[in-house]
């Protein structure tokens, strides 16, 4: 058996496909998806990375990694949706522009109200998931 996998944003479909496992960060922790998983709605933690080991891959260079700008997560009868505010596959992560990107974000105003900090900080956060999903540490 596989789950069948659906990675989506706003715009359309990021990923689809089988696959035979899924990691992910929510806000109550890091969650592991087999088939056979029990029903579950997880909200994404905001700047995260999701991990799909597509179906018949193996070893570390086979999981598909992808930079989440939070969003929500639902398992039910081997289907999984994963349906975030943002998200980009680490293999399209320009990642010169994303670094040029997080170094003159990180400049920003400090006199920022409270709503303008954490849109901010959420920014941040999704940039560096870009480089982390690509394969870097940030």
């Amino acid at each position: 058996m596989t789950l069948h996998v659906m990675l989506g944003v706003p715009e359309g479909e990021v990923w689809a496909g089988d696959a035979d496992r899924i990691v992910a960060k929510t806000l109550d922790g890091d969650i592991g998806i087999l088939t056979g998983h029990t029903p579950v709605l997880g909200i994404l933690a905001p700047g995260s990375v999701v991990r799909i080991l597509p179906e018949g891959s193996s070893g570390s260079s086979g999981w598909v990694q992808a930079a989440v700008g939070g969003g929500f997560l639902s398992v039910a009868d081997d289907t999984v949706s994963i349906l975030a505010r943002e998200a980009a596959l680490g293999a399209d992560v320009n990642k010169s522009a994303v670094r040029s990107e997080l170094d003159s974000a990180g400049d920003g105003p400090s006199d920022q109200d409270e709503e303008a900090r954490a849109e901010r900080a959420a920014r941040l956060a999704y940039l560096s998931a870009q480089l982390r999903a690509a394969g870097e540490e940030s």
